[in-house]
């Protein structure tokens, strides 16, 4: 029998089986999609080590999975070729399961069918709502079932109807429905809690005008689109923190019982919503080896794979600094941000708006209206103290302001 296991890299975090891909007697082919483990971060689907029939499953759904622990066990191609029963031989066709009469079929067809056109995004979801498909009718193209055609169905099975000549509820009662919790959710939840427990944080508030980079961007933007690079404000914060840790190189550590590491590179993480279904952190490596525009084109590409539910334990693990962009959805200020443990610190940035200054022209005080926005940084304080802080946020500043033209 070939074990099949959990992956050993799982970047320090609690893994849970999300659901198995394939049951007991399916026959699969080597790297075929077996199962699927969740973290906080990503879901990873664990292909099969090698070809032949699924025989026992050790780890079922919502079971910790540890990295290097047996999730189940096939049995090679060699040992089954002649004594497969009938209902797992690949040429055997399986008889679909009869409806009831209240059923609605999905318009791709049943079993299989359905299965082998749903895309990786629309299998986590129906597995992550334990959704039939078949239940779901499909609006994309040839009637494939989408990403929202999945989130309809969840808000329809979530709504509650209000019922016709029901008297209103006395002042004392009050009316709710409940929304179980996904697994993402309480794996952020856990975390959250663990990192303001485990350390002192504390933030500093700074304000930055970004007509430098307004202007810089302008500039540059098209031509760098044309090239397939998407500039975005947010490359112009990832390089203005990574010259910052050149003044304080301690916010880029990590605290232990009895030393402080520092980092020699710089993996900045950078804080992507996922709407209602959650937040996830791509990390960018070595960023102090990277120009503005290798910083946006390699943001673009991480981005674009958190979005497509792309991502792979690889995107997001090893990160030393992790920027939080919450101005984007609206937010002026918000403290204090949650480190993203083991990291030292976080930055956050609110919404840039025009705002009222007083800035000196010709040696006089003159009132003028700039594009600003609060920056925070919020920092262990076992790591450092506010004199490294406000140092580390002055030069950030400094760097953000003085953008060169070219």
């Amino acid at each position: 029998m070939i074990d099949v296991v959990v992956p050993k890299e799982q970047e320090g975090t609690q893994a849970v089986v999300r659901a198995w891909l394939k049951q007991v007697g399916d026959r699969v082919e080597e790297n075929d999609p077996l199962v699927e483990l969740e973290t906080d971060k990503v879901a990873v689907e664990v292909p099969a080590p090698a070809a032949g029939v699924l025989r026992e499953i050790v780890l079922h759904s919502d079971e910790q999975a540890v990295p290097g622990a047996v999730l189940g066990r096939i049995a090679p191609v060699a040992e089954v070729v002649g004594h497969e029963p009938e209902s797992v031989r690949p040429e055997q066709s399986r008889a679909a399961p009869a409806r009831t009469h209240h059923e609605r079929p999905s318009s791709l067809g049943t079993g299989e069918a359905v299965e082998a056109r749903l895309s990786p995004s629309v299998k986590r979801a129906l597995l992550q709502h334990d959704i039939d498909p078949s239940f779901i009718q499909g609006t994309g193209r040839d009637g494939r079932i989408t990403r929202a055609d999945v989130d309809k169905a969840v808000e329809e099975a979530t709504h509650v109807q209000p019922v016709e000549g029901v008297l209103p509820r006395s002042d004392s009662a009050i009316a709710s429905h409940s929304v179980p919790h996904d697994r993402m959710r309480l794996r952020i939840a856990e975390n959250m809690l663990s990192s303001v427990t485990q350390a002192p944080h504390v933030t500093a508030v700074f304000e930055a005008d970004f007509s430098a980079i307004i202007a810089h961007r302008a500039r540059v933007k098209d031509k760098w689109a044309r090239k397939g690079v998407k500039l975005t404000y947010t490359a112009y914060l990832v390089a203005a923190a990574a010259e910052a840790m050149k003044v304080a190189p301690a916010i880029n550590s990590r605290w232990h019982d009895d030393r402080l590491e520092l980092y020699d590179d710089i993996n900045i993480g950078v804080g992507t919503a996922l709407g209602t279904k959650g937040l996830i952190v791509p990390v960018l490596r070595q960023v102090q080896t990277l120009s503005l525009e290798g910083i946006a084109a390699g943001l673009d590409v991480l981005v674009e794979k958190a979005r497509a539910e792309k991502l792979t334990s690889a995107d997001v693990k090893g990160g030393t600094f992790t920027i939080s962009n919450h101005g984007v959805s609206g937010s002026l200020f918000a403290s204090p941000i949650i480190i993203n443990q083991p990291q030292s610190a976080i930055l956050g940035v609110g919404k840039l708006e025009k705002r009222v200054v007083v800035r000196e022209v010709g040696g006089a005080d003159a009132i003028q209206i700039r594009p600003m926005a609060y920056v925070s940084l919020t920092i262990d304080h076992r790591v450092v103290d506010g004199h490294q802080t406000n140092a580390w946020l002055s030069r950030f500043v400094e760097v953000l302001e003085g953008w060169p033209e070219e």
